[in-house]
């Protein structure tokens, strides 16, 4: 059975299969800097894994994508305080241009649920 979470016409925020949580590229809505952005993000990870059943020790993998990876370090500050020491995750990071040039990151994890 496949579980969808906040379904649109285009995208679901998260689908669960199989013990797996895959969550869309979570972005901030509200502005602010690399810090700002990247703690909104994380909350709203955090706020979908709990919806599934699980949290943050159980992610697998995360993809960040940087519109600056001038950033790196302010982003990178708030994701090591962030992430549970002894469960941090597969990770890769690249710059892209994000779909809206207000955003700064865009971060897709999967977790075991």
């Amino acid at each position: 059975m496949i579980q969808r979470f906040d379904t649109g016409p285009r995208m679901s925020e998260m689908t669960v299969h199989n013990g797996v949580a895959y969550l869309a590229g979570q972005i901030a809505e509200g502005g602010g800097d690399i810090a700002a952005q990247t703690g909104e993000v994380l909350a709203a990870i955090d706020a979908l894994l709990a919806r599934a059943g699980t949290d943050k020790s159980k992610i697998l993998r995360a993809e960040i994508f940087m519109a600056d990876l001038a950033e790196f370090a302010g982003m990178n500050a708030v994701w090591e305080t962030w992430v549970v020491p002894g469960h941090t995750p597969a990770r890769a990071t690249v710059q892209a241009r994000l779909a809206d040039p207000a955003w700064k990151v865009e971060i897709v994890v999967t977790a075991a649920v």
